[in-house]
């Protein structure tokens, strides 16, 4: 559910995409490099399940392996049938910025029964993310980032890659050397050294959103080390500039449609009967006259982009349109009750996002002439919702990044791993049907493809048909036939929860920023 941080601190309604990621203990003392991991018994947070804690050492820099290293945090739940045990099933959560060590805390309520008994459900903070030393940067220049994420003109522009520049040297100031190598081809370096201190000689993994990248090149660089695959709701890194821009934009557009098709039919909705499109567009443009102005303390004045984020965080999860709706419907009455405090600044935070994508992608335009042609293209592409805030912010946000391009965009070439079951959503508002479906092409035979024909982000929680083709797959290794979909799922009243059984999604109590479920 991918907006960055910056992009998010401004977010009207108090809806982030997500929490912040959920602390554990501290791990262990770390194991020799080339040795196995040493667990300790470690609590979850919520007191639920048994966990073991430990770390797993790698190199900064892989490229210098005896430099310095960095401890990564693992969490693994036991599987709870040991006697038919199939092995380790690594896990992420997406982001980037997603904790793997709070996502397995999170695996008893997460993941089903079935799966619990049969894996050792394996977790790490990868390298940046909570526990494995944190990129941090000042809050303050964060948020005075993301107030320059839009810019307007030629100087709007420049003072923006001024406060990038500025914002990324900062990070490398309080972090360290280690802001320049997180890329993700980084990631799959230190997933393997994860394999081997595990003990495996063949992995099983499930990763979500950003967790799919990891996992497919994880693939394509180490391919007779996979064991199972279950890439659900898949980035797709060939893409470039405008192509990245253009199929999010489509895909905030039709998430929309959804929701509005769902209102239309659907007598609880607070906006039933209205024309959801048109209010939206009305109060976009409201937003753009600065005609929205929200009384209650100090009074505040909705921008374009305010609207943008929330409608693309209520895109993630059809539970929540029930809300969505009941707020589009208060700020269109200028309620106070739409208005929610802003998020603290001035401390060092968490920001692992633009670290990771400015260095996996190449977002940098030649100038605000270009910029601008992308605007107004994109919202002839999407004439209710006009871009996607999360590509939007991606771009800008690494205009003039101090880091070079890394782990640069290029097709998959994947050869030689079992099958791979891909999955994703119709309607995905943070990683695109045509993502999925590109990423299945570019792995090619060894690829299974499943569609969710409904809408969100996740798919394993948001369709329990998809959940128990996962499981399916993960424990036996057969795949849905060919072209297999799973059917729609629509919240039905207010309180409808959208759960696989006594399944709930936990990934927006896990991740504080980037696409994640």
């Amino acid at each position: 559910m991918r907006l960055a941080v910056t992009a998010l601190a401004a977010t009207l309604f108090g809806q982030l995409l997500a929490g912040t990621a959920t602390a554990a203990p501290q791990p262990p003392t770390p194991a020799p490099p080339t040795g196995r991991a040493v667990w300790e018994p470690c609590a979850s947070p919520s007191g639920e399940g048994t966990f073991e804690c430990a770390t797993v050492q790698v190199p900064v820099d892989w490229k210098r392996p005896r430099g310095a290293t960095l401890d990564l945090a693992l969490a693994r739940h036991r599987a709870t049938d040991p006697a038919r045990r199939i092995g380790s099933l690594l896990i992420n959560p997406g982001g980037p910025g997603g904790s793997g060590v709070g996502f397995a805390f999170s695996a008893p309520d997460s993941f089903s029964p079935e799966l619990l008994e049969r894996f050792d459900v394996v977790g790490f903070d990868p390298r940046g993310v909570g526990l494995s030393n944190p990129v941090k940067c000042d809050s303050d220049r964060v948020a005075d980032q993301s107030a320059l994420l839009y810019p307007d003109s030629a100087a709007s522009f420049s003072a923006l890659r001024a406060a990038n520049r500025a914002l990324g040297e900062n990070c490398r100031d309080l972090t360290g050397p280690l802001v320049d190598h997180m890329d993700t081809a980084s990631v799959v370096r230190d997933m393997d050294a994860i394999r081997a201190a595990l003990g495996e000689r063949r992995i099983s993994y499930y990763g979500v959103s950003y967790g799919t990248g990891i996992g497919q090149q994880y693939a394509e660089r180490y391919p007779h080390r996979v064991r199972a695959m279950t890439l659900d709701s898949n980035m797709d890194h060939s893409l470039d500039r405008w192509s990245y821009q253009k199929t999010e934009t489509v895909a905030m557009e039709e998430s929309y449609g959804q929701f509005a098709n769902w209102c239309a039919r659907t007598p609880s909705c607070a906006l039933h009967g209205r024309d959801t499109r048109a209010l939206f567009r009305s109060l976009l443009d409201r937003a753009a006259a600065g005609e929205l102005v929200l009384p209650g303390g100090p009074p505040y004045t909705v921008t374009p982009q305010d609207i943008q984020s929330v409608a693309f965080g209520s895109m993630y999860d059809p539970a929540d349109w029930f809300v969505f709706a009941a707020d589009l419907a208060a700020l269109d009455a200028s309620d106070p009750a739409a208005a929610r405090s802003l998020r603290e600044r001035g401390e060092p935070t968490e920001f692992a996002y633009l670290p990771v994508t400015c260095q996996d992608y190449d977002f940098d335009v030649p100038s605000y002439a270009t910029l601008a042609r992308y605007e107004r293209a994109l919202a002839r592409v999407a004439p209710v919702t006009r871009l996607s805030s999360l590509a939007w912010s991606d771009l800008t946000g690494c205009q003039n990044w101090p880091t070079e391009v890394t782990n640069p965009p290029h097709r998959l070439d994947v050869d030689g791993t079992p099958k791979i079951l891909v999955t994703n959503s119709r309607y995905d508002v943070a990683t695109p049907y045509s993502w999925g479906s590109n990423a299945a092409r570019q792995i090619g035979r060894e690829a299974a493809f499943l569609t969710y024909d409904g809408v969100g982000h996740g798919d394993y929680w948001l369709s329990p048909c998809a959940r128990d083709a996962i499981d399916t797959y993960l424990l036996t290794l057969k795949t849905p036939r060919k072209g297999a979909h799973c059917p729609a799922v629509w919240p039905t009243g207010p309180t409808a929860q959208r759960q696989s059984g006594n399944l709930v999604n936990p990934l927006p109590t896990l991740v504080g920023t980037g696409r994640h479920g």
